[in-house]
């Protein structure tokens, strides 16, 4: 046997062992899953070839997701599936049975428990074996319901997910730097504050049912019986009978709904069981895997070279980001000229140089433009010593956690910090500008065409180079100019919410526009000598008042306000009530609703009808709305213990819809 194989092997063993204890617990990415694949698939044929297989070997044991914590065992071991990239296998394994093919969402996974209709814990995947004790988080994680309409013992895995758009949000609103949506959900989940990971907005999606005490055989059936229960499933279709046709006609059905952004979770690749349960847990188990307990496909990335043209440096929030500008390349049926170098880390892992450095892109998951490797280096990588925004100087921060070195603009005042704040302000409770997200904002910013409120309105003035952009085109920036026509005119309370006043929402808006009209607002303000001059508004308090008055008084906060003034039409809104079914009660509302689309809508609606909501409650409160009415909630203990009557949604409507 070759002593420098054996050494190859050694070295692939501890980079891929490396790498996957980083990705697991929420650290740097080390190499792309292309590069991981690739590797692992490496070692595998040595393996073969050697028939020497190392302890550690990755291709022998399950990654741990190694979060720190309370360790617990597994009631039913969560073994790994084998993987293939060919279709032709998916159809071996699956001899002509029925079978379910579903995503294999790219998260973390968790194994929650239910006992007689309540939760009982929430356990990470851990080795598959033993996993860390997380229940303390299942109230910040959506999908995790505290009880359930099952008096058994019941079991079920599942993904813990962060959107695509959640991600850019969050990666935006705060500044941290994450390399794709599965690092920042695994690193929400060694948290400790319920409250930080609640902003994570991570989805717990069961993927399949590992025990119930019902006698339910079949996969199918024990998803619908997952849905009845409640749980918003993974999506999954069945194949009757599994020849290669049915098989890449269903693979071509998912990756259509990957490549057209149907589905809004990352995924890597499709996940196939057979529909007989008891068939399945018939199958024994080789290495970490049960052979008959699932299959997994994952997609055939097709790498294509470029040449670099120039690196261009993205600035949002406070993080200034490298982005890859190449030749034009098609990939998968697109062309593709741009891809995101994450930071300065990836920058330097990739060994990536100036104009020329040739490179080869995918498009991970078949979604994101991905450079996966540098195979001629010419040039310097420079980085920027100004903000590409505002001019200020830059500074490289580097991550206690991960060591991870990104770009930072180091001007408090830089537009791009101010983010957002415009996304608020274009958001539907504010001036509820159609076709204008948080990513858009982030990018005109970068272009230089928007340092305040006015200059949104303004963009009318760069509709043609707006349509030149990459990802826009003439379409897009025409629904742009039309969706700022439609809103250049709005109520008064929409345009006080979208001024992000601090202390000022919705509910403050309309308090202080109910008593008085905006000019007056801002001519008594800046009069006043004593800023709680409106603290004798219901609801309003001297806080409040004094954070109103306070931003008027300041000079630029009133020439931005003025500016903006000059660009829209501010209509009079109507606070009378259109009914009376709620007059002269106060409601509270708490927990989750299901007829109304959010708890800000039933509210608006009990205003409507001459009701009151509030926060907490109290003497006066009439009713707490609660669907949990066994809540042990501290709402639902104050109101019982005040004697106020709870009642569901239901009975809301009943009686006063």
């Amino acid at each position: 046997m070759s002593e420098d194989r054996l050494t190859l092997m050694r070295e692939l063993v501890d980079t891929l062992n490396t790498a996957a204890d980083s990705y697991y617990s929420g650290g740097s990415e080390l190499m792309t899953d292309y590069e991981w694949d690739a590797m692992f698939d490496r070692l595998k044929r040595l393996e073969e070839e050697t028939g020497t297989v190392f302890e550690d070997s990755p291709t022998m044991n399950v990654s741990a997701d190694n979060i720190a914590g309370t360790k617990e065992e597994h009631e039913f071991a969560a073994l790994s599936l084998a993987k293939t990239k060919k279709p032709e296998e998916l159809v071996k394994w699956a001899e002509g049975r029925k079978i379910w093919i579903s995503w294999k969402l790219d998260g973390l996974t968790l194994v929650v428990t239910y006992d007689r209709g309540r939760l009982s814990k929430v356990v990470t995947r851990g080795d598959g074996h033993i996993g860390t004790n997380i229940t303390h988080l299942a109230s910040a994680i959506n999908g995790i319901p505290k009880t359930v309409k099952d008096t058994g013992h019941l079991v079920i895995r599942g993904e813990a997910v962060i959107s695509y758009a959640d991600f850019e949000k969050f990666r935006m609103e705060s500044g941290e730097d994450y390399a794709n949506p599965r690092n920042l959900a695994s690193g929400s989940l060694t948290l400790k504050d319920v409250s930080e990971v609640k902003k994570r907005e991570i989805h717990w999606i069961p993927f399949t049912l590992v025990h119930t005490d019902e006698e339910i055989l079949s996969w199918g059936a024990r998803m619908d019986y997952l849905e009845k229960l409640g749980f918003a499933t993974v999506d999954h279709e069945a194949i009757e009978h599994p020849d290669l046709e049915n098989v890449n006609a269903m693979i071509d059905s998912f990756t259509e709904k990957v490549t057209s952004g149907v589905n809004p979770y990352p995924v890597d690749g499709l996940v196939i069981a057979y529909d007989d349960t008891a068939y399945a847990a018939t199958g024994s188990v080789t290495g970490h895997h049960a052979t008959r307990a699932g299959y997994a496909f994952k997609w055939q990335d097709e790498s294509v070279d470029s040449q670099l043209e120039y690196i261009e440096w993205s600035c949002a929030a406070s993080t200034i980001t490298p982005v890859a500008v190449f030749k034009p390349v098609e990939i998968e049926g697109t062309t593709v000229k741009r891809a995101s170098l994450c930071n300065i880390s990836e920058c330097e892992r990739l060994h990536i140089g100036g104009k020329d450095t040739v490179l080869s892109v995918i498009k991970a998951n078949k979604i994101i433009p991905k450079v996966i490797h540098v195979s001629k280096t010419e040039g310097k990588f420079e980085i920027p010593e100004k903000c590409p925004v505002c001019g200020a100087p830059t500074q490289i921060h580097i991550s206690e956690n991960s060591g991870t070195k990104t770009l930072k603009c180091t001007n408090m005042e830089c537009p791009a910090k101010q983010l957002k704040k415009y996304t608020r302000f274009v958001s539907k409770p504010g001036m509820d500008i159609d076709g204008i997200s948080e990513q858009t904002l982030a990018r005109f910013i970068n272009e230089g065409w928007i340092h305040n409120y006015g200059d949104i309105y303004r963009l009318v003035n760069h509709i043609e180079e707006i349509a030149q952009l990459d990802g826009f085109g003439e379409k897009s920036a025409a629904n742009i100019r039309d969706s700022l026509a439609k809103a250049r005119k709005r109520e008064d309370t929409k345009v006080l919410f979208a001024l992000n006043i601090p202390l000022i929402g919705q509910d403050v808006a309309k308090k202080l526009l109910g008593a008085y009209s905006m000019d007056e607002l801002v001519e008594i303000s800046l009069k006043a000598d004593d800023p709680e001059v409106f603290s004798s508004i219901d609801g309003i308090g001297p806080e409040k008042s004094s954070a109103f008055v306070k931003w008027i008084q300041v000079p630029a906060n009133l020439e931005n306000f003025e500016d903006l003034r000059s660009e829209i039409e501010i209509e009079r809104s109507q606070n009378e009530p259109s009914g009376n079914r709620c007059a002269n009660l106060t409601f509270v509302v708490t927990g989750d609703v299901h007829h109304y689309a959010n708890r800000n809508e039933l509210k608006a609606y009990i205003e409507s009808q001459g009701g009151k909501v509030t926060g907490s409650v109290s003497k006066s409160t009439s009713y707490l709305i609660n669907n949990d009415l066994e809540s042990a909630s501290s709402k639902n203990t104050k109101a019982k213990s005040l004697g106020i009557e709870i009642i569901s949604e239901d009975e809301f409507i009943r009686r006063f819809a």
